[in-house]
């Protein structure tokens, strides 16, 4: 058992808190100072205690947001409350360790790295022997590098550990607990975003509609286009949970997502993406030059929307509906079909809807927690009737385009057009169903996500693709 007299040190990143400060640090440099961030690789070359400074210096973190780790932090209250005492010991920056031991109000002293020192490992270990001697203290760790401590103390308490480290804990040391942390396969299904990959179903559009259903080359063609953009999706989706984790961590939902919530590293953030933008690319010269150029245009599209543009009111709708439209360009692009005007027309419009349904949502979601605004958004809780307005409106401009589509091409390339107006009672419902379920509540805040998973939605799709493939070919009888 650990002699309570013994002070308990513990460790931060990846043990205290699901994350690593150094990189959470460069994130947020990466991402409201740029130019700063230029100068990154010449403060690493003075030291990395000089780096964790001048990062300090430039990217202020929020110690109420972190992810701690709460079954750790109940355990280290339950020791605290008996009289233990609690020495936070770690190798982040020393401003970044004193703003959590304040928040946190457990830790009677704070032993980090000051800017010349890198307070990690063999270091770590000789300040904690010169302050409390050999074997004079138990500590909490999660990594390799902690293993020269651990040796030093009495009592090791290993928290997160990788089974290879926890193997060489239990064979250097005593362990008297583990608080073992779950990995799991689903996670890796979160970070890439998988249920968005339903999203990426837009590019085989124009082969429903330009008739091509036959062609088995256009299939295999935007089969492959298809796991291009889902790779490049994936990459910018990873990108945009890394520079949103602040804003994430506010939210009632998102705060769950792998790297907000710390459950995934950041480092295998960084690492994945390089890896899904280079078989985005191999996928996609296969498919041709058209849709590699579209593909480059999404991603660099998506990429300014997630850094800035998400936060300018109005402007984020617009792009989402341009970057949703941009998949049927894609699709188009892969097997050489000219899209038509009106269903670019039609696309731009409903997407455009369905943006401002997102918003909607969110701003609801931020009312109900009477917040004046949404965090990393440009709108607030005022804006929701504006906003409501806007959205109904450009979702019936859909069916204004689709009327007009209907009473020109339809007659052109359809056998059937006639049969062609029975979608537009569909399409009229189910946009008024998704206003009437954010007006409600109910309503996710991805739309499409929604839209796959209700009942409703999915007889809606149902009906107007059997209305217009009947249009297209006749009853099969």
């Amino acid at each position: 058992m650990m002699t309570p007299c013994l002070p308990l040190v513990v460790d931060l990143d990846g043990t205290l808190v699901h994350t690593d400060l150094l990189y959470e640090a460069i994130l947020l440099v990466l991402r409201n100072k740029p130019l700063q961030a230029l100068r990154i690789p010449l403060w690493l070359l003075e030291g990395k205690a000089v780096l964790k400074r001048k990062l300090a210096l430039y990217a202020a973190i929020q110690p109420s947001s972190l992810p701690y780790n709460d079954a750790l932090l109940c355990w280290l209250r339950e020791q605290h409350r008996n009289g233990r005492r609690l020495v936070l010991c770690t190798a982040a920056d020393e401003c970044y360790a004193r703003q959590i031991a304040a928040h946190l109000h457990l830790f009677e002293e704070v032993v980090a790295s000051d800017g010349r020192t890198n307070l990690a490992g063999a270091k770590k270990a000789d300040a904690l022997v010169q302050r409390f001697g050999k074997a004079g203290f138990d500590y909490v760790g999660n990594a390799a590098e902690d293993l020269a401590v651990w040796r030093a103390a009495k009592q090791a308490i290993v928290v997160n550990a990788s089974p290879a480290v926890a193997k060489r804990v239990r064979t250097a040391c005593s362990v008297e607990r583990e608080f073992a942390k779950k990995r799991a396969w689903r996670l890796w299904v979160r970070m890439l975003r998988v249920h968005q990959w339903a999203k990426n179903l837009l590019l085989f559009v124009p082969l429903f509609a330009g008739h091509q259903l036959k062609n088995r080359h256009d299939w295999l063609t935007l089969f492959l286009a298809f796991f291009s953009f889902c790779c490049c999706s994936s990459a910018v989706y990873i990108a945009n949970d890394l520079f949103d984790l602040e804003s994430d961590r506010q939210h009632p939902r998102k705060r769950n997502r792998p790297f907000a919530s710390g459950q995934m590293p950041i480092f295998t953030g960084v690492i994945t993406i390089p890896f899904l933008l280079l078989m985005s690319f191999l996928l996609s010269l296969y498919v041709g030059i058209i849709f590699l150029q579209i593909l480059v245009c999404y991603a660099l599209g998506t990429c300014a929307y997630s850094w800035k543009l998400k936060q300018i009111a109005i402007v984020d709708c617009l792009v989402l509906s341009f970057l949703y439209t941009s998949r049927i360009f894609a699709g188009a692009g892969a097997i050489d079909i000219y899209p038509s005007f009106w269903l670019l027309a039609f696309s731009v419009f409903i997407f455009l809807s369905l943006a401002f349904v997102k918003r909607y949502a969110e701003i609801r979601s931020c009312m109900k927690t009477r917040k004046h605004s949404i965090t990393g958004r440009g709108y607030y809780s005022s804006d929701a009737s504006l906003i409501q307005i806007i959205g109904v409106t450009s979702g019936f401009s859909s069916i204004v385009v689709f009327l007009f589509y209907i009473n020109s091409d339809a007659e052109i390339i359809y056998d059937n057009p006639l049969v062609i107006w029975g979608a537009v009672p569909v399409v009229l419902f189910w946009i008024s169903w998704m206003w009437l379920q954010a007006h409600r509540g109910n309503m996710h805040d991805d739309p499409l996500i929604f839209a796959f998973k209700d009942r409703s939605s999915q007889i809606c799709g149902i009906l107007f693709i059997a209305i217009m493939y009947i249009g297209a070919v006749g009853l099969p009888w």
